[in-house]
């Protein structure tokens, strides 16, 4: 199965990115890598192989995969935030507002590894320069939340359902589905309304990425 959201290689483009466009292709393409490999796993080649731009190019552009995994990091922070913030904002929705943003949650899917690589940021605390990023992101997910109307336990309640959701992606569970009545219990547990959305978009064992 496809990627939902794979950039597309240079090649594939019907004119000349700007650099800014092609920055925002790199970025995308390590979310998806780094969200497969994580951090310590992927590769900058890997990277620019998905991109479709060359290895020396991401590092001229990037400097390091450090520095690499912390602008896919603040993107996907950045990506999360704005469709927690446009649930929120949905005042014509008759759902409430912890499905509003649960659904949005669930619908990032669509950027492939956005979960996984924010999983992967969420492991590295002890990394003296991702680490401090990592936790702050996390926060301001915590402080959006509560923001937004949640109380703590209800906050508590929904991030912990988020890290399950994650970890059912990351662990390419739907692969298993209707055939480990588990696994398929689980999904229809997790996804009563999406799940058809879910069953097609999440990546497979055998995707890349």
């Amino acid at each position: 199965m496809s990627s939902p959201t794979a950039p597309a290689p240079a090649s594939e483009t019907s004119r000349r990115l700007s650099s800014d466009e092609r920055r925002e292709q790199i970025v995308r393409a390590a979310i998806a890598v780094f969200g497969a490999r994580g951090y310590v796993g992927a590769t900058t080649d890997e990277v620019a192989k998905a991109a479709g731009v060359s290895q020396p190019y991401v590092v001229r552009l990037f400097g390091s995969k450090e520095s690499l995994f912390l602008a896919a990091l603040n993107e996907c922070l950045e990506i999360l935030l704005s469709a927690f913030r446009a649930a929120v904002e949905d005042t014509t929705a008759e759902d409430p507002l912890q499905r509003r943003i649960g659904h949005a949650y669930v619908g990032l899917l669509e950027v492939r590894g956005l979960h996984q690589t924010l999983s992967h940021a969420f492991l590295l605390g002890a990394h003296p320069v991702i680490g401090p990023r990592a936790r702050d992101g996390f926060a301001r997910v915590w402080a959006f939340i509560r923001d937004a109307g949640f109380d703590p336990e209800a906050a508590r309640e929904f991030l912990a359902e988020g890290m399950l959701i994650t970890t059912m992606i990351g662990l390419r569970l739907v692969d298993d589905y209707d055939r480990d009545p588990r696994i398929t219990e689980m999904f229809e547990t997790c996804f009563p309304s999406k799940l058809a959305q879910v069953l097609e978009i999440s990546p497979r064992g055998d995707d890349p990425w």
